[in-house]
């Protein structure tokens, strides 16, 4: 079993693209289209690879959670690289800054940059192969 997608409402689908075609170059529009959801018209869009995909929706209103708050709802997601520097790099040459550091782990590095919708995303590199290493809290 694996995760085929994440399924996000934003207002502003480019504008959540421009973040993520930083994030995965490689990635494209695999389908769009038009629909609407509970009544109200959106426009969506999958974007991704073969594999995997994230889906939008820019029937989106207000704003997300308050991540710093304890609301319930969604913290953040996080995407393994093999370059968290690239990663980094990519994303702030799109405008996007990193929103928090990781904590100081020996086995891994890590950063989270907050989407133009609000979703915080978190990016790892893991330095060891090694389970128990890479899970361990430091």
């Amino acid at each position: 079993m694996y995760l085929e997608h994440v399924n996000l409402v934003v207002s502003d689908i480019e504008k959540a693209l421009t973040f993520y075609r930083a994030v995965f170059p490689h990635w494209h529009i695999r389908s769009k289209g038009k629909g609407t959801w509970s009544g109200k018209p959106r426009n969506w869009l999958h974007f991704g690879d073969d594999y995997h995909y994230i889906a939008f929706s820019d029937n989106g209103e207000g704003e997300n959670r308050n991540l710093e708050g304890h609301q319930q709802g969604l913290a953040h997601f996080a995407y393994v690289t093999q370059n968290l520097d690239e990663v980094i790099t990519r994303l702030q040459q799109a405008g996007f800054e990193i929103a928090k550091q990781g904590a100081d782990n020996p086995y891994r590095r890590n950063v989270y940059f907050i989407d133009p919708a609000g979703f915080e995303v978190e990016f790892v590199q893991y330095l060891t192969d090694i389970p128990e290493l890479r899970n361990n809290e430091l």
